[in-house]
């Protein structure tokens, strides 16, 4: 079965940190472009950041740009999102796909941001 999963979530206070990891199970992550995205209660999902193949090419959403760096093991298939200086609005479900939504959207994992 080919499905991304998401974890690394958690509660966390604001100014505080989280590492969030993409998973790829039954393929191989390498050969697509990844992109995080996140979806608050009661809002549309909205792209976060992405990343090439290879890695060298990222993008970020200007709400995150300078707090969240996205990233990519190849070897463990598996990409990441590190996530400094996290404020209240961070707070959403958070979700890996391809830019396209190619694959089927898994559960996701919960950021909350609160004090």
């Amino acid at each position: 079965q080919l499905q991304l999963v998401e974890s690394g979530g958690g509660l966390v206070q604001p100014g505080g940190s989280l590492r969030l990891s993409c998973a790829a199970s039954g393929f191989t992550l390498d050969y697509y472009a990844i992109g995080w995205f996140r979806q608050a209660p009661g809002k549309e999902r909205e792209g976060v950041s992405c990343i090439s193949r290879s890695g060298i090419s990222t993008n970020y959403a200007d709400s995150v740009k300078g707090r969240f760096t996205i990233s990519r093991d190849n070897a463990k298939n598996t990409v990441y999102l590190q996530m400094n200086s996290l404020k209240p609005e961070d707070t959403a479900v958070y979700y890996c796909n391809t830019m396209s939504g190619f694959f089927s959207w898994g559960q996701g994992t919960q950021v909350t941001v609160s004090s």
